[in-house]
């Protein structure tokens, strides 16, 4: 496990005015349209007019202004009296319903979420603060299980009224961490792991959840809601998970920070599973300091998920925030670009926008080393964007990411449905009759519900290997784990450099980077940097 060795999006935030929210498609590729009649539901005199003036109306609470208030800020109202835990809950949930009809990033809140702030504010009164997130409200994704009067579902009706053993353990850490767990966020379905052409951000339990910045496009995927409802001051922050992509892409896409952890830093216990080599619980919010927050109450070592035991003796014991400085921590700082293997993918105006902000890393007194390339890839990286059957494509399912993941899938969700109750959803072939037996609903067959355009094939993948390791599973698993940590830690070592690189600074909106990491099961960080002129969506 490589905790320090950081595969960073590094730049500065440009947040977007008010235009950006409006109903422009000019310039945006096809596939990134929604599958949905999107006038229909939303007439042009609503997106141009009403959106605009609801998604960036965000209320006084009890006389404060919330919007875009970090972590520390809150928490110097409420100890000031000035704002309780009560409140900010309430005006958080009252946001929820301001937003819904547009960008629908929540798909329940928690009939205890004032009980529970009620709690941390009795707890504040006797003195007792129980650290940077008490009383603070945040919302999960719906495959992060919560032991209360949450469902937790992965979006799929297969799995409603079921119910969960215990708290998975990330939210048993915030719980005790004295945050006020407010509600499931959306996400799509399965986590992507049920269609290879579908519509990000929807779930047959949710609906779909929308980027405010452009409501007809992508919104980035799949912990969608989570990543959307930070950005549109819902909650302070919130998690997401990520197998390959799927914090890092929505955080990108909807302007705000995200972090996805190296895998085995957060457990994945409780969290409705993809594949053991590469899930991670990652951390969203507005500023990279509430990210960490999150982060540092989250990750150790749980015995329920024996990857974590590797970190042992390897994470600060003070956490990851006593690490954050200001600008002057990048004097001396060293960071590559690997130019050819990322940013020549990247469209010219990202990386305009991108080397300018790079210019001012290097004012500030760090280092950029150009040509830090990732070792062999011309192999690695798909030249014809993110693919994670890329193997697979040049004849050789034994060097592909998805070889090995959709046989983790039908072995992993089948331990996690064992323990649940109130179901008799037991495996990825129950999954699959289920959503036979509701064929619309659950678009059991291509294009029998237009968000799910190729019907369920990625679940009859999964099915079809009956969760067989044979041998092309382990040379897919072998080659994509190793090719690519060798590929990046060549990187951080280049010649070129003379010394060890700090990070790779890459253009996360080019799918690719998220994805080596991915497989490394190496940990990245988004930040905003900038918002595309023409499809008005933001860009890390």
């Amino acid at each position: 496990m490589r905790i320090f060795f950081a595969f960073l999006c590094f730049s500065w935030a440009a947040l977007a005015g008010s235009e950006n929210t409006t109903f422009r498609v000019d310039g945006i590729r096809a596939s990134q349209l929604l599958d949905h009649d999107f006038l229909s539901q939303y007439p042009v005199d609503n997106v141009t007019i009403n959106a605009i003036e609801t998604l960036n109306t965000v209320a006084l609470c009890n006389g404060i202004v919330i919007e875009e208030a970090t972590i520390d800020q809150l928490q110097g109202y409420m100890a000031e009296g000035k704002l309780s835990s009560v409140q900010l809950t309430a005006c958080c949930m009252d946001r929820v319903f301001q937003v819904e009809r547009y960008i629908n990033p929540i798909l329940q809140l928690n009939p205890d979420a004032l009980d529970i702030a009620r709690k941390s504010d009795a707890e504040r009164a006797t003195g007792y603060i129980r650290g940077p997130l008490h009383g603070i409200p945040f919302v999960v994704k719906d495959n992060i299980a919560s032991k209360d009067q949450l469902e937790t579902a992965a979006g799929s009706l297969a799995l409603a009224g079921s119910v969960v053993p215990r708290d998975a353990f990330v939210v048993a850490r915030l719980r005790k961490a004295g945050a006020v767990l407010m509600g499931k966020a959306t996400l799509s379905e399965w986590a992507d792991m049920r269609s290879s052409v579908y519509s990000e951000g929807y779930s047959p339990t949710g609906g779909q959840s929308r980027s405010s910045y452009n409501l007809s496009v992508n919104p980035g995927g799949s912990s969608s809601g989570s990543a959307v409802a930070v950005a549109n001051n819902v909650v302070p922050f919130a998690l997401g998970t990520e197998t390959d992509g799927s914090v890092i892409n929505p955080a990108e896409r909807n302007a705000v920070v995200g972090i996805k952890a190296t895998v085995g830093l957060t457990s994945r216990a409780g969290v409705v599973p993809e594949s053991e080599h590469q899930d991670t619980v990652g951390t969203f919010a507005r500023t990279v300091r509430d990210a960490v927050y999150a982060l540092d109450a989250i990750y150790g070592i749980d015995r329920r998920d024996n990857y974590t035991s590797a970190q042992h003796g390897r994470t600060p014991p003070e956490g990851y925030v006593a690490a954050l400085s200001n600008r002057t921590a990048l004097r001396g700082a060293r960071f590559g670009l690997p130019w050819n293997s990322f940013w020549t993918l990247a469209d010219p105006e990202q990386q305009s926008t991108l080397l300018q902000l790079i210019n001012l890393i290097q004012s500030a007194g760090a280092t950029i080393v150009n040509n830090t390339e990732i070792t062999d890839y011309e192999t690695l990286v798909s030249p014809n964007g993110w693919n994670w059957d890329y193997g697979t494509t040049r004849g050789r399912p034994n060097e592909s990411e998805f070889t090995y993941v959709k046989v983790d899938f039908y072995n992993n969700l089948h331990f996690y449905l064992s323990e649940l109750q109130n179901t008799t959803i037991r495996s990825v072939a129950d999954v699959i009759r289920f959503n036979n037996e509701h064929p619309y609903a659950e678009g059991a067959e291509p294009n029998l519900n237009p968000a799910f355009a190729s019907g369920q094939d990625l679940l009859l993948a999964s099915n079809a290997t009956g969760g067989v390791m044979n041998a092309t599973y382990w040379q897919a698993l072998h080659f994509s784990q190793n090719r690519t940590r060798t590929g990046i830690d060549d990187a951080l070592n280049h010649s070129h450099a003379h010394s060890k690189l700090d990070a790779l600074l890459v253009p996360p909106d080019v799918g690719q980077t998220y994805q080596i990491a991915a497989q490394a099961g190496y940990p990245m960080v988004t930040v905003p940097a900038g918002v595309h002129s023409k499809s008005g969506m933001p860009f890390g």
